[in-house]
């Protein structure tokens, strides 16, 4: 597989013609003559959805991680440089590893605005390090000295290296699920434990912040499942049996990966994430994630703590999950069903 031409004059290649990847593209983005309508939706709720990390208010998260537990305090930093490493490699993955290859121009759009998304989130990371710590390096270097992350981080990173070191059809769709499983997954555990804090009135700054990056998190996982699906309609020859199975052991990596790290970094003393609600929360994404491109679940477990949505959730709501103020959030609300 080879990447696509970023000028490509002698290409004839028609609007019905376009694929998301193995196209013959010209390079010019014509947008008013598209093949992917709901990846134009998709960008203008992107657009929508613009905000930027210094308008939240972090200032009364300084003295609430002062009087943080021990055990609290390790968890918030720990899930800190998880979320660090993640976007970081997000970030250089859509540019540099995905994008090259992908030859439909709305698609293109969006993978551009979803790069800007994941810098904005790591400038994000840095808003809050800077705010309840002194001593930065302590956060950013914990993927180096933190075995668990970093063999977590190995793992993550597995499948990117494999579509950059060997471009073919197969692991550009195997990268298309790995996409899916970051941005579905693998941020969640660290969302669900900053939710936790702020639903017992702690770090409500940090839990607004990533109210807003998990916004973002919704559209790029929308993105990635509706390729995977116009890509199974395109090339149905794709996804065979062998293909299926590696996509299925993919998710229960995750799912053990996740889990893993979940109940390492609460070790039991989170009021209200106990192991295994951890463990039934991942699995109960997983099965979400698969359901949402058409495969059959793994685990068939329910949602073990609801409540997490009702913090998460910008849609239809009329008042600030905090303080009760009043806002308006129905630019760049989300209904799925409309992709």
């Amino acid at each position: 597989m080879k990447r696509k031409q970023i000028y490509n004059p002698e290409s004839i290649e028609k609007t019905s013609e376009r694929r998301i990847f193995g196209g013959n593209p010209t390079g010019i983005f014509e947008l008013n003559d598209i093949k992917y309508q709901w990846a134009y939706n998709l960008w203008e709720v992107m657009l929508n959805n613009t905000w930027f990390p210094k308008e939240v208010d972090m200032t009364q998260d300084i003295p609430d991680y002062k009087h943080l537990t021990d055990a609290e305090k390790k968890a918030y930093d720990k899930v800190l440089a998880q979320l660090i490493f993640m976007d970081s490699l997000q970030t250089n993955n859509i540019i540099d590893n995905l994008n090259p290859f992908i030859t439909s121009p709305e698609i293109n759009l969006i993978l551009v605005r979803q790069a800007f998304e994941e810098a904005l989130h790591s400038q994000s990371y840095a808003v809050m390090v800077d705010s309840i710590s002194q001593n930065s390096d302590e956060i950013y270097q914990l993927w180096r000295r933190d075995m668990m992350l970093k063999s977590k981080n190995d793992a993550i990173a597995k499948v990117y290296n494999e579509l950059s070191t060997n471009p073919s059809d197969k692991n550009i769709v195997k990268a298309m699920f790995a996409n899916q499983i970051l941005e579905g997954i693998y941020f969640y555990s660290g969302f669900t434990y900053l939710y936790t804090l702020a639903r017992s009135g702690k770090m409500l700054g940090s839990a607004q912040m990533i109210r807003f990056i998990q916004r973002d998190e919704v559209t790029h996982l929308i993105l990635f499942q509706n390729m995977i699906k116009s890509t199974r309609k395109e090339r149905p020859e794709l996804f065979t049996k062998e293909l299926e199975d590696e996509v299925y052991a993919m998710f229960e990596e995750a799912v053990r990966l996740e889990s893993d790290w979940g109940k390492y970094i609460t070790q039991g003393q989170i009021l209200g994430l106990t192991d295994d609600i951890i463990e039934q929360y991942i699995k109960y994404l997983a099965d979400e994630r698969l359901k949402a491109v058409g495969m059959k679940k793994l685990y068939n477990v329910t949602h073990p703590i609801k409540w997490v949505d009702n913090f998460s959730n910008f849609n239809n709501q009329k008042t600030n999950f905090f303080e009760g103020n009043v806002t308006n959030y129905s630019k760049g609300s989300l209904d799925l069903d409309d992709f």
